[in-house]
């Protein structure tokens, strides 16, 4: 099948997740054609199978914002003219689904009636897509999609609450590929980050309020009080100036490490004792998956699809938002018994197992299956 995969390129969970998809479906013999504006990060090589195409916006002084989405519509109809594209599986409501939808109506001129895919992964309906500004196109994108995807049951469940949408929502939730970080573990050298005796404690994201790095911070304080240790501290943002100044406020920046955005996450993952996840909310939270299947236990707040995929006293701990003292308690008696640890790890990754990429994309060849059977006209 030629399937044309349009997400965002970045570090996110929907690019990462778009990008691993596609490069699996290219895997299992399937023509992947990403479309972005810009090659996303995920994707390292471009074959005869793997194939990348940029939206470029031309610059008109007419308009104060170029019009992005006017220009991938464009080019999706020339890319399945072009390149005989059988599907369009867009990552993100807006503006994908929207420039999808597009697409499709002008291919239906040329005589071409191409199925339309939509994955929804969180911001696109929980932040963003919620907005009155955009809730209308939101709610038309979604319910002329063929078929319609969400990453958890909870994301599922927000979008039914915040818009009529009267279509069928498929839970196909993200994935990781175990086989990838298995390699990673097999040289897993802790002491390139800390000594001996030193825990490791780690955290990954965008730096956004919603992450709450502040929280992360907090925590790791009061481990630091009882134990020895280490703060890894993985992403970018916008509140990554002001965790740093905490650090400093706290006394305890020379035990925190921020690498900014890296393509090493795995091996830091790898190092790791613990992941902070004390996010506002999480449509899924990938990042808590890839710290389990590097087999590190994560503790996390207990809000959108985290409870799906941190099991509470068997993979980690969850929390209530904001709950700094219970983290920190969990947090300081786990890495306090090296037994409990050994076993949390263990069981962390034997089901972060279960969301293997090899289980995942099976369902969605089904979906797309589906999606050439029920086309919208």
């Amino acid at each position: 099948m030629k399937i044309a995969i349009v997400c965002y390129p970045t570090y996110g969970g929907s690019g990462v997740v778009a990008t691993e998809l596609g490069v699996a479906l290219a895997s299992h013999g399937h023509e992947v054609h990403f479309v972005s504006y810009k090659q996303p990060v995920r994707l390292e090589s471009l074959t005869t199978s793997i194939h990348f195409h940029e939206v470029h916006v031309p610059k008109y002084p007419l308009f104060h914002y170029q019009p992005y989405e006017l220009a991938l519509s464009s080019l999706l109809v020339e890319l399945v003219k072009t390149h005989q594209i059988e599907l369009l599986h867009v990552h993100y409501a807006i503006p994908h689904a929207y420039a999808a939808y597009m697409a499709k109506q002008m291919l239906l001129e040329s005589g071409i009636d191409i199925p339309l895919v939509t994955t929804l992964h969180g911001s696109d309906i929980t932040l963003v897509g919620n907005h009155p500004f955009y809730k209308p196109a939101v709610t038309f994108s979604i319910n002329n999609s063929d078929i319609v995807t969400s990453v958890s049951k909870n994301l599922k469940s927000d979008t039914f609450s915040f818009f009529d949408v009267h279509k069928e929502i498929h839970v196909v939730p993200n994935f990781i590929n175990v086989a990838s970080y298995d390699k990673i573990r097999v040289n897993c050298e802790r002491s390139v980050v800390a000594k001996d005796n030193e825990m490791i404690v780690s955290h990954v994201s965008n730096f956004r309020p919603v992450k709450r790095v502040l929280d992360v911070v907090a925590v790791f304080a009061r481990i630091r009080d009882k134990l020895p240790a280490k703060l890894m501290m993985v992403g970018d943002g916008p509140d990554r100036m002001a965790a740093e100044a905490r650090c400093h406020e706290l006394g305890i920046a020379e035990d925190v490490v921020f690498f900014g955005k890296t393509n090493e996450v795995n091996k830091i993952l790898c190092f790791s004792d613990l992941l902070l996840l004390p996010s506002q909310t999480e449509s899924f939270g990938l990042a808590a998956l890839e710290g389990m299947v590097a087999a590190t236990p994560v503790i996390s707040s207990n809000t959108g699809g985290l409870p799906e995929v941190n099991i509470h006293g068997k993979t980690g701990f969850l929390t209530a938002v904001g709950d700094v003292s219970s983290m920190a308690e969990y947090a300081v008696g786990l890495l306090s018994n090296k037994e409990e640890l050994i076993q949390m790890k263990q069981a962390a990754y034997q089901h972060a197992c279960t969301f293997d990429v090899a289980r995942i994309v099976p369902l969605y060849e089904s979906i797309y299956e589906l999606a050439l059977k029920t086309k919208v006209s």
